[in-house]
């Protein structure tokens, strides 16, 4: 019996010396990532970094957050932050999201994210690398606003990216009654007969990248998609419906290649909201529906729009005419 119990004692020392090591390890890996990317000319500040979890978990509870990368021109500020992970691998990360104001900066502008139950999910492989493996983001209610108001709203939000082989991941988001804010439906003059959400948004896509997710992913470069293969995007909004599928690859400079499908569903009534919201401008209204109208003709319903782009050569084509530039697929 003596034996046993100094066998059990000296286990119990050696977990709490574990759990004390790995705790700080995680704390102090936190506050050395900040500190190298201040000395990378980022503005990386940090209140404080608070441990607990014992005996099970390993917690760093991260206060007072700011971080913008200034080449990408990205900010984000928040109160609180909690990272945990099980003490025996702490390669499942669970990070829980403040539920006050997010403020988000980019060159598109300055917004506030607030959301209900944000929480990030990872599974890492093991190795100093730390190599995503599988990433899951789920929340509750969620807005997102700027000076001008609420731009945007769901009532849940579902996001996974799961390594399938090396460098490859199978996307799925979707925002469950996903609705455009007061101020956006102003901005784009929506006319009150659209519903206020839409019916679903989702999408779901298969991306190999140029290399694996990984670390270096926020302290060196992103990785960039080589292979799309879009499986479904869907937008169901009152009448209208928009189906989109794709098979593109990606040059070195961002430069899709490749083919994209698209179903419409009363396009006519997407022109009068393009051309009420000032996308699409009135005297290209009639030459714009001309041409949707004889191609919609072709698959057999006048209502419903059924065509294949083509990008190549840095044009997106419709048959062999050139209708746009194609987009550079570049994650910053």
């Amino acid at each position: 019996m003596r034996k046993i119990l100094w066998v059990v004692m000296l286990a119990l020392l050696a977990w709490c010396g574990w759990w004390w090591l790995a705790s700080a390890g995680l704390r102090g890996g936190v506050e050395a990532w900040f500190d190298d990317r201040a000395a990378e000319g980022w503005q990386a500040d940090l209140g404080t970094v608070e441990g607990g979890g014992f005996p099970l978990t390993l917690r760093a509870g991260l206060r007072d957050i700011a971080v913008a990368d200034p080449d990408a021109g990205l900010a984000v500020e928040t109160a609180a932050l909690d990272i945990s992970a099980p003490a025996w691998w702490p390669g499942d990360v669970t990070v829980q999201l403040d539920d006050g104001p997010i403020l988000l900066a980019s060159p598109l502008g300055r917004s506030t994210l607030t959301m209900q139950g944000g929480t990030m999910a990872l599974q890492l492989h093991p190795g100093t690398a730390l190599e995503l493996e599988a990433l899951g983001w789920t929340a509750g209610a969620w807005q997102v606003s700027d000076a001008s108001g609420v731009q945007m709203s769901a009532d849940a939000l579902t996001l996974t990216m799961t390594q399938t082989e090396g460098a490859t991941y199978d996307l799925v988001a979707r925002a469950d009654t996903f609705a455009p804010g007061d101020a956006t439906r102003a901005a784009l003059r929506l006319p009150d007969s659209i519903p206020a959400a839409f019916d679903s948004l989702q999408m779901q896509a298969t991306v190999t990248f140029d290399t694996a997710w990984d670390r270096r992913a926020l302290d060196q470069a992103r990785p960039q998609p080589r292979r799309i293969d879009l499986h479904l995007a869907e937008a169901r909004w009152g009448d209208l419906r928009l189906n989109l599928s794709a098979a593109l690859d990606v040059d070195q400079t961002g430069v899709p290649t490749g083919t994209v499908a698209i179903q419409a569903e009363n396009w006519r009534a997407m022109l009068d909201v393009a051309q009420t919201a000032g996308i699409l401008p009135p005297q290209l209204r009639g030459q714009a529906e001309g041409i949707l109208n004889a191609l919609a003709g072709a698959s057999g319903n006048a209502e419903t729009l059924d065509v294949e782009l083509t990008l190549d050569g840095g044009a997106v084509r419709l048959g062999f005419i050139p209708i746009a530039p194609a987009p550079r697929l570049i994650i910053r």
